[in-house]
């Protein structure tokens, strides 16, 4: 925006395209302010405009605009409060009495469009909470936009399909405002409308009522499920552990398959740290596994026959949906960049708490892999027609670090005792051992006969004590070193080097 152009708005009078505030605080009022400006009542189709850093007679107040304001501003679109999302765009403007932070909304197709569950219209200068004649104009303007699938009407069905006490009970109380609901004397059906739930010209239910609430979507939709497969190994070609089919829609549904996850696929198990001490370790965080499959539900082709495919190996978990990037999102602006290929479900998904906060799922998962410890996800992007990620099992992981740090710790080992500790090792299992056994062992046909010692201090002090140190083996009383019952065992790390040790038939 030119100083021109800024100037032109701010001798303009407020009307029911501009809002001037010399406020930077009312949050309330700004998001008020979009939300009003993207429904357009007036079917202008022009731009709405709210002036940040002006008064009421169109003087610039002095404001400074710094980022944190031009961040907390940009981030109304995206926070979900008013749904469907807003398009706007934010823009700083410098002039000579001050800065201006001027907020440029473009009317929704999809009207009406709600803040918090309200309907704000701009009537004239002032905005206000729209009336039932005023939602029915938005609601049936939108009928005019059909752009994506979940808002077509599913003319085969009807309420029968759907579950209407879900909607009544759980949805309409989350997704309008309890004195609008209460005052509300329209019919069910009109209210559904309202929520692009219903398509009053062909007297049915949407697609998105239908994926939501219905009783049987797999029957208008036959890819609407998921399928979990595990697998044993590391490919499709191993036996099949387990398999499940999730069905219905999806506000009963992620319930299920959130608890099953949580139940069946995320495992936790104790991992030694010390002879007292214990970590727990966790091979998927659920939280992360949560959010990909709340997000594949979201953004998927609903249009497709393959359904949402939730496939376990032994060593990783692959997810896979229908449809690939929509819209704005293409591979080299990915994740940065997001489009809602199932807007009213996204919507509703918003409102249900399935989903906390638009264009943050990405973010999320690989802040939930980097607190367990895991790698972060790989996105294929590439494929057009599916969207991919993989999530490795953190057990796995830990286990190619631990066995890389093994390595490298054995590589700069002297030779002689690399024989002896692969003697020593490789001929005891978790049991205890007082020294002299472990000595005796060390002392097998293994070792050469110029690296066996028979010397019990030398064995303690140069062959025991350094494994001690390097964690492969553990004494019982490692409080007391010189206890009289003294006995040791091999460690977790001393199990792992084993495997390494035999696996891989070292030689030294």
């Amino acid at each position: 925006m030119t100083k021109e152009e800024l100037n032109e708005l701010l001798q303009t009078d407020e009307n029911f395209r501009i809002e001037r505030t010399a406020s930077t605080s009312n949050m309330d009022k700004f998001q008020e302010a979009i939300c009003a400006f993207s429904n357009d009542l007036p079917g202008s189709g022009k731009k709405g405009y709210l002036l940040i850093g002006v008064n009421d007679d169109g003087s610039v107040s002095g404001l400074k605009v710094d980022d944190a304001l031009v961040k907390k501003i940009s981030g109304i679109r995206s926070d979900g409060n008013i749904l469907p999302l807003p398009v706007m765009s934010t823009e700083k403007v410098e002039t000579e009495k001050g800065d201006v932070l001027a907020v440029a909304v473009t009317p929704s197709l999809f009207t009406p469009v709600r803040y918090r569950g309200r309907v704000f219209v701009r009537i004239g200068p002032r905005k206000d909470i729209a009336s039932a004649e005023e939602e029915r104009i938005l609601t049936e303007r939108n009928a005019a936009h059909l752009a994506t699938f979940d808002v077509m009407p599913c003319r085969e069905a009807t309420l029968d399909d759907i579950d209407t006490d879900i909607i009544k009970q759980q949805y309409f109380p989350q997704a309008i405002d309890t004195e609008t609901l209460e005052t509300d004397t329209r019919s069910f059906t009109e209210q559904m409308a309202s929520l692009r739930l219903y398509n009053k010209q062909y007297d049915c239910p949407t697609m998105a009522a239908i994926i939501l609430f219905g009783k049987q979507p797999k029957y208008f939709m036959p890819g609407c499920y998921v399928q979990y497969v595990h697998f044993e190994g590391t490919t499709k070609a191993g036996k099949i552990i387990n398999e499940k089919e999730f069905k219905g829609g999806l506000t009963t549904l992620l319930p299920r398959l959130e608890s099953f996850v949580a139940d069946a696929i995320v495992t936790q198990r104790p991992e030694e740290i010390s002879l007292l001490r214990e970590k727990t370790v966790t091979n998927y965080p659920g939280g992360a596994l949560r959010e990909l499959l709340m997000n594949a539900c979201m953004h998927r082709d609903y249009q497709s026959n393959t359904p949402i495919r939730l496939y376990q190996f032994d060593d990783r978990i692959e997810i896979m949906n229908a449809g690939g990037l929509y819209g704005e999102a293409r591979p080299e602006n990915f994740p940065h960049v997001n489009a809602y290929r199932n807007p009213i479900v996204a919507e509703a998904m918003k409102v249900m708490k399935y989903v906390n906060m638009f264009n943050r799922g990405i973010s999320r998962v690989q802040e939930y892999l980097q607190t367990n410890g895991s790698k972060p996800a790989h996105f294929n992007v590439d494929k057009l027609t599916v969207f991919e990620v993989v999530v490795m099992d953190a057990n796995v992981t830990a286990l190619e670090r631990t066995h890389d740090e093994l390595r490298t710790k054995l590589a700069q080992l002297d030779d002689n005792y690399k024989i002896r500790v692969k003697s020593l090792i490789c001929n005891i299992n978790r049991d205890y051992y007082s020294a002299r056994e472990l000595q005796l062992r060390m002392n097998s046909a293994q070792t050469p006969l110029e690296l066996r010692t028979s010397s019990a201090r030398y064995f303690m002090v140069h062959i025991l004590k350094p494994a001690i140190e390097l964690g492969w083996i553990a004494p019982l009383y490692a409080d007391t070193p010189h206890h009289p019952k003294q006995k040791y065992k091999l460690t977790e790390l001393g199990i792992t080097m084993k495997v390494i040790l035999s696996e891989e038939n070292h030689e030294i």
